[in-house]
């Protein structure tokens, strides 16, 4: 339920860390691109960026796990409506943002690198990386301790704000390469992509998730992707949301098997 401003009549949660970084970037830019589309600009939620109409925070789940996710999110990213990475925050309580920048990293970023709780991986296609680094799987060339978390690190932009972020972050050099082999196409329909095989920043979190043996936050982290997808489309084209659709009783499902 959404009040008339835009914002949800009661927040269930606080603010997560891609809510805090885009507001921290809307307090500090301002040379901002314009993201949304129309004249006049529409009003949306505070929370899940939906037109209120078309509000689905009374949908958020919230799925404990045992990885955490680390996203490193190129300049004005956050500020986008059909970001992915804010549905990841929404669901994954461990989830870390920060904005990158090619002259300065955030000391927070290089605390969380070398919290000896967390073993990151860099997620990227291992075309683009020392063979020596690549890894398909969680196992290491050397042995990890199992107290040690999975923490993965993703790349939030597009494709070439990517694979500048991937050149040009020297602390991520060290860092083992997680390359992703999913055998399927992208379901995201909210931006274009001239590859079927890149992913959105929520599907490859989920994707980790899976890998990291949180089944369940996957599983549901791609269910609320396909839910968000149909109600940012039926608010695009004024049509009213369909509660009943295969996405939102599979969302349904995952909730109450929780």
């Amino acid at each position: 339920m959404a009040s008339a401003d835009g914002s949800p009549a009661a927040a269930a949660h606080p603010p997560h860390a891609v809510a805090r970084l885009r507001s921290s970037s809307l307090a500090n830019s301002s040379t901002r691109p314009r993201l949304d589309r129309g004249e006049p600009r529409k009003p949306r939620c505070l929370n899940c960026r939906l037109a209120p109409s078309h509000c689905m925070c009374s949908l958020r789940p919230v799925v404990p796990t045992r990885a955490g996710i680390c996203l490193l999110m190129a300049e004005f990213e956050a500020l986008k409506p059909s970001n992915t990475g804010w549905l990841v925050a929404d669901v994954v309580p461990e989830t870390f943002a920060f904005s990158w920048s090619r002259l300065q990293v955030a000391p927070g970023l290089l605390a969380l690198l070398a919290d000896p709780q967390w073993q990151p991986w860099v997620v990227f296609p291992g075309e683009f990386a020392e063979p020596g680094r690549v890894h398909e799987s969680l196992e290491l060339a050397q042995p990890m301790s199992p107290a040690r978390r999975p923490l993965f690190v993703l790349l939030d932009g597009t494709w070439s704000e990517a694979r500048k972020m991937f050149r040009k972050s020297p602390y991520l050099a060290g860092l083992p390469v997680l390359s992703l082999n999913p055998g399927q196409l992208s379901r995201y329909r909210l931006r274009r992509s001239i590859h079927e095989h890149h992913f959105c920043t929520s599907e490859v979190a989920a994707l980790c998730l899976a890998m990291a043996g949180d089944e369940h936050a996957a599983q549901t982290l791609e269910a609320y992707l396909d839910v968000f997808s149909h109600r940012y489309l039926r608010a695009r084209q004024s049509v009213p949301a369909d509660p009943q659709d295969e996405a939102h009783q599979r969302l349904s499902a995952l909730a109450h098997c929780a």
